[in-house]
């Protein structure tokens, strides 16, 4: 028999749609046949679903979970902003969501995780596929959390409670236990959204997207003195940390303050030392390569006066 590989699998999910256990086992039960697997699947009711596992799914909802000192941020995306709308895709989106809180795991793992009523998490997908009628894509997940302290959220351009168009989680860690605390949270998440940091300081950000920072401000000075050129860059890339980094970013709230001094200031009314120790944030569909198409020209073709 063929050795079923992790690869294998989700090429047939990425085919399919179908769930992750489903797509095992109809791997083990073509002996590892990638064609035949997907005739199996199809067999077993998931025909509307490979058939619309092709489509282009940029819109959807992310959606956030918080408890006690976790939180989450999940994409889950569809064809339509339409179906965004849809309570039973907005259920699942939020079920999803706390699968991931009680869980954890990347989208491979939150994927092959029981979901509530049966199945897993694939299986509910697949399944919300053939009665919408769209294609949807668990696209990614992401966790934040203290040992002490407090989860910070945000959701921006809600259409129900934890669900919208972006969303964000920050941790804070102290021992504090003061009610200003989840307003400090909130207002950094807020900011978080607003402003999109790379990360939360420079020596967070990946060393790849600084060497290129440091090369193109380089190639804009060529030809300049070797020392000149040094003091060009570095100065370079304090103003890059200040335009991209979380703690030297200016405050949304109050530009004349950075997000590490308001942190600074926060810790006299709450009584305690507090650092963020990570965030996440999603927005709706970025980096995916939407079809552009011509909605005017569509119309005209469904009526039979394209021409």
């Amino acid at each position: 028999m063929a050795a079923i590989t992790a690869a294998l699998v989700k090429e047939l999910r990425d085919k399919t749609g179908a769930g992750m256990m489903d797509c095992k086992s109809a791997l083990a039960a073509t002996d590892g046949n990638l064609e035949a697997a997907i005739d199996w699947l199809r067999t077993k009711g998931l025909a509307k679903a490979a058939k619309k596992a092709g489509r282009v799914a940029a819109e959807g909802l992310v959606a956030v979970a918080v408890r006690d000192n976790r939180g989450v941020v999940v994409e889950l995306n569809s064809e339509t902003d339409f179906v965004a709308r849809n309570l039973e895709f907005q259920a699942l989106a939020r079920s999803i969501s706390d699968v991931a809180l009680e869980k954890g795991g990347d989208v491979a793992a939150l994927s092959s995780h029981h979901y509530p009523g049966g199945g897993t998490v694939g299986d509910a997908i697949a399944n919300a596929i053939a009665t919408i009628g769209e294609n949807m894509t668990l696209r990614r997940v992401a966790e934040v959390q203290v040992a002490h302290g407090h989860i910070g959220s945000y959701v921006h351009g809600s259409v129900a409670d934890g669900l919208g168009k972006i969303g964000v989680v920050v941790g804070l860690e102290t021992t504090s236990k003061s009610e200003e605390l989840a307003a400090l949270g909130r207002q950094i998440a807020m900011h978080v959204a607003a402003s999109n940091p790379v990360g939360l300081d420079i020596a967070s950000v990946d060393p790849a997207v600084l060497e290129r920072e440091k090369a193109i401000l380089a190639e804009k000075n060529a030809g300049k003195p070797e020392h000149v050129l040094a003091k060009i860059v570095e100065s370079g890339m304090k103003s890059y940390a200040k335009e991209y980094t979380l703690l030297e970013q200016a405050y949304i709230h109050d530009g004349s303050k950075s997000v590490g001094q308001v942190l600074k200031e926060a810790e006299g009314k709450l009584g305690a030392p507090v650092t963020i120790t990570g965030f996440a944030r999603f927005a709706l569909g970025e980096g995916i390569e939407k079809e552009e198409t011509d909605f005017a020209a569509e119309v005209a073709a469904a009526g039979g006066s394209a021409g």
